[in-house]
């Protein structure tokens, strides 16, 4: 009878858990495929009641198998609480038929007597290779000696345009070509964008890989770093190579001319030196004359402008939004200035952006909300705004203008005035009244007088405590000032604490797995540490002599290599094509923290 009974308080409780949830029909399918090649198409759905399953007709490419169906449930019991979560998964294989970009329709499935609507798919089918694939290690290559050919791995700077004018934002791609096993990137040094400005472009793990079909092969992809550059000056710009180590897992076979069962395949790490070459932008000059208001907007951009009233009183408060909207570099538009009447109380304003990234620069908006309060009764006007930018499409400046408003400004019931009457309401004098006291009459008695405090010992001692505390403070900030001079001693001082704020901004991006942020405040927080310990620049720092410079301050070699490894991982990890980012970051972090107290207790002033 417990068994029965428990099983019916199980149904009860995950039945309705079941039937509540949202029902979501997903299709998935690689976004490239080779041409020949079969690959899967999947429907997924979050129940496993489902009836008469329709998928589209495709005619692009041939079902070879399928479909196979999948069902798994989970159920959990959580402080009291019960779940429960349903998968069906329809599974097919399909075969490409011809080279292009096609589009698979959406499918549609019964629950419960429902109808719900899949997402469609679009699949890129690249060509085969136009050649057989090279032998990864040669004929019968001994593993020790195993190669990887240049063409099975490097890097292609990817720039959206070469030609463009100056103030103008571009996409630069860096992105790792590759067959076989790719295990790890380290050792990454990124270009040097002298003459640009730059915004980095945080990328989703998700949208990092990829296939692709480059000069008659098929390769697989990973996006090592992307970046918005915008031009700062006209003329040639070369930008310097992103160099890197990648590892790969290569197969060598291994044979023995003396026995046949001594042929057998091992596996090698290889490590290979990658550069992606020098980037060149050709960058065209502004026309001039350039208008005298031209901040440096570039783009094709809008200006609209709208106030909150134009009919208010006194003291009150009336809010003017100008919004640009566009594309190109929005992130760079200066507020615009607004001339408010001198009768208003204005405060600084509130900037909202609204924009995402593309290849061509921002697009989106930036509104900026100016708050004003008029303090005196009366008509006043705001004068249009102006905004001159480049407008790229017509390669010629225009000025973007908005509208004049005009306010009327009532007196208000607790408005300011300038007559001296207004200062003496009634308000007031009841204030003043409140201010006047009446003196006490009553019988008073006179005090006998105190004994005279000058000469007695109490006397003497309110003199001589105060002139010793002030010469012991004296001394002191006498040191503390000889200490501030001392700027190498402040320095060695303040390391550790500056370097623990390093790792507490870490620590959060850790939280909220902001990977690329965390990296670069942990490499932040080691090399200031250093830089501040040994009393060094950060420009005279660098991998190759950090060594050297900590031997000079008797740090142990153990450490040292310690810390330059640590520094490696780091770098290899910023930018490694790594499943567990967050095992990754949490061992980092720990190492950071062990690493800076090893070194504050070892390097000697």
């Amino acid at each position: 009878m417990k068994k029965y009974f428990f099983s019916f308080l199980l149904i009860i409780l995950i039945v309705p858990q079941v039937l509540a949830q949202k029902v979501e029909f997903t299709a998935k399918a690689p976004n490239a495929v080779i041409s020949g090649q079969p690959f899967q198409l999947q429907y997924i759905i979050n129940s496993d009641d489902v009836k008469n399953l329709q998928i589209p007709k495709i005619d692009d490419f041939q079902i070879v198998a399928g479909p196979s169906s999948f069902t798994s449930s989970q159920h959990q019991f959580i402080n009291g609480k019960a779940s429960s979560s349903v998968t069906t998964t329809y599974t097919y294989m399909l075969l490409s038929q011809k080279e292009g970009t096609f589009t698979i329709p959406s499918a549609t499935i019964s629950v419960d007597g429902a109808q719900h609507k899949s997402n469609s798919l679009t699949i890129k089918v690249l060509p085969p290779d136009a050649k057989p694939q090279n032998n990864q290690n040669g004929n019968q290559q001994q593993s020790s000696t195993a190669q990887v050919p240049n063409d099975d791995i490097f890097i292609l700077p990817i720039i959206s345009r070469t030609n463009i004018q100056e103030q103008e934002m571009v996409l630069l791609t860096y992105k790792i070509f590759h067959r076989g096993n790719l295990v790890n990137i380290k050792d990454a040094k990124l270009p040097d964008f002298k003459g640009l400005m730059m915004q980095v472009i945080d990328i989703d793990d998700n949208k990092r890989r990829g296939i692709e079909h480059h000069q008659g092969r098929n390769y697989e992809t990973y996006i090592i770093y992307q970046v918005l550059i915008s031009p700062q000056h006209s003329g040639k710009i070369e930008i310097s190579p992103l160099t890197m180590n990648a590892i790969l897992r290569v197969q060598s076979r291994v044979q023995n001319p003396r026995s046949f069962f001594d042929n057998f395949v091992t596996y090698q790490d290889v490590q290979k030196p990658l550069s992606s070459g020098r980037t060149t932008l050709n960058v065209s000059p502004l026309p001039t004359p350039k208008p005298a208001d031209f901040s440096g907007a570039v783009g094709s951009l809008s200006m609209t402008s709208e106030i909150s009233t134009i009919e208010l009183e006194t003291n009150s408060s009336v809010t003017l939004k100008i919004t640009i909207r566009g594309s190109g570099n929005l992130k760079l538009i200066k507020t615009p200035n607004v001339k408010f009447p001198t009768d208003f109380e204005q405060y600084d304003p509130k900037v909202t952006n609204n924009y995402s990234v593309n290849a061509n620069g921002f697009s989106g908006s930036r509104t900026f909300e100016y708050l004003a309060i008029p303090r005196h009764s009366g008509k006043f006007t705001i004068p249009p705004v102006t905004l001159t930018y480049f407008d790229l499409p017509s390669n010629s400046y225009k000025t973007l203008t908005t509208q004049e408003f005009t306010l009327n400004v009532a007196k208000g019931s607790g408005s300011q005035s300038t007559s001296v009457q207004s200062f003496t309401n009634q308000e007031q004098v009841k204030q003043i009244a409140t201010d006047i006291r009446y003196i006490k009459i009553g019988d008073m008695k006179i005090r006998q007088p105190e004994k005279i405090f000058t000469g007695t010992l109490n006397f003497y001692l309110a003199y001589l405590i105060p002139a010793l505390i002030g010469v012991l403070l004296g001394l002191f900030f006498r040191k503390q000032a000889k200490n501030n001079a001392n700027i190498a001693l402040m320095r060695n001082k303040k390391a550790n604490k500056i370097a623990r704020k390093r790792l507490k901004a870490a620590e959060q991006n850790l939280k909220l797995n902001q990977k690329d942020k965390f990296y670069d405040e942990i490499l932040s927080a080691l090399w200031l540490y250093l830089s501040d310990k040994l009393n060094l620049s950060l420009s005279v720092l660098n991998k190759e002599n950090a060594a050297e410079k900590m031997d000079k301050h008797s740090v142990e070699k153990s450490l040292s290599d310690e810390f330059l490894t640590l520094l490696n991982n780091c770098e290899f990890e910023r930018y490694a094509p790594s499943n567990d980012s967050s095992a990754a970051m949490s061992k980092i972090y720990a190492d950071a923290i062990k690493v800076i107290e090893k070194l504050e207790n070892n390097i000697k002033n």
